[in-house]
């Protein structure tokens, strides 16, 4: 198989231009130090993006699935509260669906 140097390099460019947003932050943002102001927005940032994801996911549904999305959330949510366990709250996510499935 012979290798096409355009393609391996449009390869590497697309791995360097999403290294880039990812990496850059991280350096400039190491050396230096936030305002406890900042570092507190910070902190609500995934669990905003977790929210969002989650919620469109769950309330946007499509005609064939009704809301057995959102009946299954609510066990998995449950667990992940009580539990704090990854482990167990996908467990119990990936079950409450097999069921709703199975049953509706």
């Amino acid at each position: 198989m012979e290798v096409r140097w355009e393609i391996m390099l449009i390869i590497v460019g697309g791995a360097v231009v999403t290294m880039i947003p990812r990496v850059f932050p991280l350096v400039v943002l190491s050396k230096m130090k936030l305002p406890e102001w900042a570092m507190r927005w910070l902190h609500y940032i995934p669990i905003a993006i977790m929210a969002a994801l989650l919620s469109q996911e769950l309330l946007l549904t499509s005609a064939d699935s009704g809301y057995i999305r959102l009946w299954a959330a609510l066990p998995t949510v449950l667990i992940a509260i009580l539990t704090r366990s990854l482990m167990g709250t996908v467990a119990v996510g990936i079950i409450s669906m097999m069921i709703l499935r199975y049953l509706f």
